[in-house]
């Protein structure tokens, strides 16, 4: 297996890396204060092209593929996870769903301002109620003549406060269950559509988590996403899709980590030495760069098979799995080695600590990818 990169990518790679040393590395702790990630950034990041990386060039993307993606996510994610998470949502779980099921028009419609950085896109799934569970969802659509009128309120909706594209998970018909959900694109400033609470989180907060509050919320019939009933594919598909672009998110917090680890113990001297010279401080580096490894060789094939077009449900739940708790061991270790530092703000340390949890929750938990996993090992074995 050639484990290369193209030309291609490594420019994508080191240009960002560069950026995100240069630029967002300096305004995180700032953008974390303020509560939000400040929109002179977000419009250079759109002129820098990262918000249409894998779209194509007919729509005004990049056109670039799917490890592109997972470079910049990476990348952007060792000094700020937050615009990790925008990204990943507005290219995953937006425009992913208009490239793979949205039509001609819907495409044309939607695509070029989604891709430019114009329009900002969030994804509506889950409820207080329907999380894990997707088939749980309560949120409901009723078609009234050349509409559906929306009902029901999501939570945890990233980028729900500055976004201008939903994709919204609705139940379209109460009576065929999980074949009775349907995916609507509603677009902000419809009638009936608001912004709810914003949500005071642990970490990531930079990045906008609000509910959005669906009260008789109009959307033109022609905004259906594919057909009725198949709201449940198409979130699963997404999510797997997702789950790729959360496990390079997660990479990056734990190279974050490291990187600051490394600096810290070769400048932190105790007992006459720096820190670096203790066979205990070597030992959790070499551990934190051996799950690094792992984990970006997980997430890497991920999206290179997401590209060859084959069911990638179980290799990213396993590169989402594993990512995600290997970026908490690197986490853990890289507060131990700045001792009582990494327990301080000033420190980065301390914010992506906070920032790696959710990683093991959303987009599903980690025992949600175990079961996924394990789903997928039985299966086989009655084959």
């Amino acid at each position: 297996m050639d484990f290369s990169l193209s030309e291609e990518q490594i420019m994508l790679r080191e240009s960002t890396r560069d950026y995100a040393r240069e630029r967002l590395a300096p305004l995180a702790q700032e953008a974390e204060e303020q509560g939000y990630t400040h929109e002179e950034v977000i419009k250079e990041l759109a002129d820098l092209g990262y918000f249409g990386v894998c779209t194509p060039p007919e729509y005004g993307g990049a056109g670039f593929d799917s490890l592109c993606l997972v470079l910049a996510i990476e990348e952007i994610s060792k000094v700020d996870a937050s615009i990790g998470v925008m990204l990943s949502v507005t290219n995953s779980l937006t425009q992913g769903a208009l490239i793979r099921f949205g039509n001609e028009d819907q495409k044309k419609t939607y695509l070029p301002a989604l891709a430019s950085g114009e329009k900002i896109g969030a994804f509506c799934l889950t409820e207080a109620n329907a999380g894990s569970d997707a088939s749980a969802v309560k949120t409901n659509a009723r078609l009234e003549g050349d509409m559906y009128v929306l009902n029901g309120t999501k939570t945890f909706v990233t980028n729900g406060s500055i976004a201008d594209v939903f994709i919204v998970i609705a139940v379209t018909d109460a009576d065929a269950g999980k074949n009775g959900i349907s995916v609507f694109i509603v677009e902000k400033g419809a009638k009936g559509l608001s912004v709810g609470k914003k949500e005071n989180k642990m970490g990531l907060r930079a990045s906008a988590t609000t509910e959005i509050v669906f009260d008789g919320c109009e959307v033109p019939a022609t905004n259906l996403l594919g057909q009725e009933g198949d709201g449940l594919r198409i979130a699963y598909t997404l999510l797997a899709d997702s789950r790729i672009g959360i496990a390079a998110q997660a990479l990056g917090i734990a190279e974050g980590a490291f990187d600051e680890s490394v600096e810290y113990a070769n400048v932190r001297v105790q007992f006459g030495h720096p820190i670096s010279k203790f066979e205990a401080i070597q030992f959790m580096l070499a551990d934190m760069r051996t799950d690094i490894e792992a984990a970006r060789l997980l997430t890497y094939r991920a999206a290179v098979l997401k590209d060859s077009g084959a069911d990638v449900l179980n290799e990213a739940s396993m590169a989402k799995l594993f990512a995600s708790e290997a970026s908490f061991r690197c986490v853990h270790k890289a507060t131990q080695i700045h001792g009582g530092y990494g327990y301080i703000k000033e420190y980065a340390v301390e914010r992506m600590y906070r920032d790696q949890r959710v990683t093991e929750i959303y987009e599903g938990t980690s025992e949600v990818q175990r079961k996924i996993i394990a789903n997928a090992i039985l299966k086989d074995s009655q084959k």
